[in-house]
């Protein structure tokens, strides 16, 4: 039996929203003293010697400025920083289709694209009907890859799933129906992107849900399964977090602020 790969594993920041409060974070009322809480817009990078996996594709500029939010780079720029030209991307992971997450899928056309079943269902039915759930999804970006299943470059996954030696993914649900997260093999351990199963590192910590939510008691388990899942809590990456830019160092000096890597010790 061959040996599990290991990996280096990137956040690309492309985005921010500093306008954003406390407020919208946390399902609980806040303290009304709370100030602001800006969120941050990432999508990861898996790589070793044999190849260059994509978690999320984010949004573009036509996408930021209609939801308000500001975009720094294409997310297809801040890989090109790493060396990854989208171009050739064979594997793109899609941890859900909400705008922030599928934005940009014709930036990868030779890729595969790997989705829950049930976060197409969901993302194709009934539930689209309401507001609630529907606001955070956008019709092309869903029908986008739609036409991408047609052209057979959609690989379903039902539950758990592996993309390639030492990358999985995992349904958790939670956010939405078909939220996935995926674990990634890396030398210092078992390293869990969790993308929007938890948007703060305080959302799993203090156990505060997001408050866009398909159901609470699936994201609250959604936790302690990247916890159990991962090397230790330092192993779980949240999805939107300033706080990683902090915690962990730029590959190299000119990509700071923009590239972190997360398969090294955090610097806390």
């Amino acid at each position: 039996m061959s040996p599990t790969e290991t990996y280096e594993v990137y956040a690309i920041r492309y985005g921010t929203f500093a306008e954003r409060e406390r407020r919208q974070n946390f399902i609980t009322p806040p303290d009304p003293h709370e100030g602001g809480m800006p969120i941050d817009y990432f999508v990861w990078a898996i790589v070793n010697d044999d190849r260059a996996i994509v978690v999320d594709t984010g949004f573009d500029a036509a996408e930021g400025e209609q939801r308000n939010r500001a975009i720094e780079r294409l997310p297809r720029e801040g890989l090109e920083m790493i060396g990854i030209d989208s171009l050739k991307v064979e594997d793109v992971i899609i941890t859900h289709l909400h705008y922030d997450h599928a934005g940009t899928l014709s930036d990868f056309p030779a890729a595969r694209f790997h989705i829950q079943d049930s976060e197409i269902s969901f993302a194709t039915g009934r539930h689209m009907c309401q507001p609630t759930f529907g606001h955070s999804y956008t019709c092309d970006h869903v029908v986008g890859l739609v036409r991408k299943v047609f052209d057979g470059r959609v690989a379903f996954h039902d539950g758990d799933g592996q993309v390639a030696s030492g990358i999985t993914v995992h349904h958790v649900g939670g956010h939405t129906m078909g939220l996935q997260y995926v674990r990634v093999m890396t030398k210092r351990g078992p390293l869990v992107l969790a993308s929007d199963a938890a948007h703060f590192y305080e959302n799993m910590e203090a156990s505060a849900p997001f408050p866009i939510v398909y159901n609470v008691a699936d994201m609250l388990d959604g936790h302690r399964r990247m916890y159990d899942m991962a090397a230790s809590t330092d192993h779980v990456i949240p999805g939107h977090d300033p706080l990683v830019m902090k915690y962990y160092p730029a590959p190299k000096s000119n990509l700071e602020g923009v590239v972190v890597r997360l398969d090294v010790d955090p610097q806390t």
